[in-house]
């Protein structure tokens, strides 16, 4: 562990969650923002942390989140949101555009997650007042713009059961005619489902999309 003025650099999520679970226990407010399930998952953290909200008493606690709308592209993923959200009370949005992930406690504490190297993650626990509220300006942004779970759910539902068959098919390099008589569609129709599963991946371009789709676990 690494300690300086008001920032505390913790290796890897075994220490994050052994260093911070009493806070997330007595949080009155919780804003998260991650690209996908896995960032703040390691260490039984998703698991814990939704004990942690069993564990408190209904309408103690405001739990916030905004995640990738990639995710959603995953059933299991989508699945698990929907849960959060029904059972746990947690306020759930999507967005397609990039995000800092990031967990804000009670507006007085910030974690902000490292790059992966190696396997391993480091995270930066920040109390200094001008920082956190940096920060915290920069979620709430983020939140005003993403888009409640449930519409964007209904959105993206028919791309969902179509995605794991277009990416094979981007993936083989297969022209747009023949994948769209493969899947059955039209080939404007298929084209649109391209375009359509490019912006919930925030790619630009297909390959961009097959890169996203590999972080994600989606092939």
């Amino acid at each position: 562990m690494q300690t300086g003025e008001a920032v505390t650099i913790v290796h890897g999520e075994h220490e994050l969650f052994e260093r911070t679970m009493h806070l997330f226990a007595s949080a009155t407010d919780v804003a998260c923002a991650a690209n996908d399930l896995f960032t703040w998952a390691g260490a039984r953290m998703t698991e814990d942390h939704s004990e942690l909200y069993r564990r408190q008493r209904p309408g103690t606690a405001r739990i916030r989140k905004v995640y990738r709308s990639g995710m959603l592209l995953d059933p299991v993923a989508a699945q698990t949101l929907a849960r959060a959200r029904d059972q746990h009370g947690a306020q759930i949005r999507i967005t397609s555009e990039e995000i800092n992930e990031t967990i804000v406690l009670d507006r007085r504490l910030v974690i902000l997650a490292g790059d992966l190297s190696a396997g391993h993650r480091s995270f930066s626990i920040i109390t200094q007042p001008e920082a956190v509220q940096g920060v915290t300006s920069l979620f709430e942004a983020a939140w005003r713009s993403a888009t409640d779970l449930s519409v964007y759910d209904t959105q993206i539902a028919e791309i969902r059961q179509l995605a794991p068959q277009v990416l094979d098919l981007l993936g083989q390099g297969v022209k747009d005619e023949a994948a769209a008589r493969t899947l059955g569609l039209g080939v404007r129709t298929y084209r649109r489902r391209v375009a359509e599963l490019m912006a919930a991946l925030g790619a630009e371009s297909r390959f961009q999309a097959g890169v996203r789709a590999r972080e994600l676990g989606l092939v």
